[in-house]
């Protein structure tokens, strides 16, 4: 399958053909599911815990005596129904959310997650940012040329960002001109995820010739 290629400006500077195993897959939700759950879940710090009876301060001694004081039996004042006693099945920080994603898993879940937005053209191949000078009003103006494309209103306040921009490589005109942009957030194409690709509605990818061979080849 062909895609175009445009420049920064939003004018059509070529083509480039995309190998079906990357963008022309079917989209299986129980994988990416997995996958993204997986990823959510190694994100989790794992640091919440919490004092059981035998941690919490204080409740040597019984309270009163058992009988004769016409109260309900207390035997120390670190009872869970206590206010300022230990807490009952709390978080304890030893419980480990890690979970285990394989590569081709992790790879094919991205295939398809690709080949989705591909197909609800929803992302554009722009064949370099050579943005100067380097200025967040230079690439404003630069993501309006090409939000044009993805007809995309690019003025728009956004709560978070909606374009995830993919650099092939270390650019650092284009990084410091688009950092600010608050409805776009860059990445690099080698840390390209299902997560991050879904949690965006476009796809911006830079240098499409070398970007889809490294991204073929992680299959």
């Amino acid at each position: 399958m062909d895609a175009k290629i445009y420049n920064q400006k939003g004018k059509e500077s070529g083509e480039i053909n995309l190998p079906a195993k990357v963008f022309a897959v079917k989209w299986r939700a129980d994988l990416v599911h997995q996958v993204v759950e997986s990823m959510r879940s190694n994100k989790r710090a794992g640091t919440a815990d919490t004092k059981d009876r035998s941690e919490v301060r204080g409740g040597g001694r019984k309270p009163w005596k058992q009988k004769g004081t016409g109260r309900a039996r207390h035997g120390s004042s670190r009872s869970p129904i206590w206010v300022g006693g230990g807490v009952t099945h709390g978080p304890l920080a030893e419980k480990n959310y890690k979970r285990k994603i394989s590569k081709k898993m992790r790879a094919q879940a991205l295939f398809s997650v690709l080949s989705k937005k591909m197909k609800d053209e929803e992302i554009i191949f722009v064949d370099s940012l050579n943005i100067t000078p380097i200025k967040t009003k230079t690439g404003v103006e630069v993501i309006k040329s090409l939000a044009k494309v993805l007809k995309f209103d690019a003025g728009k306040k956004s709560r978070k960002p909606r374009i995830l921009t993919a650099l092939y490589e270390r650019n650092p005109n284009a990084e410091k001109s688009l950092r600010n942009i608050s409805t776009l957030e860059i990445s690099f194409l080698k840390n390209l995820n299902p997560l991050d690709v879904l949690n965006h509605k476009y796809l911006l990818i830079e240098n499409p010739e070398e970007s889809v061979k490294f991204l073929a080849s992680r299959g």
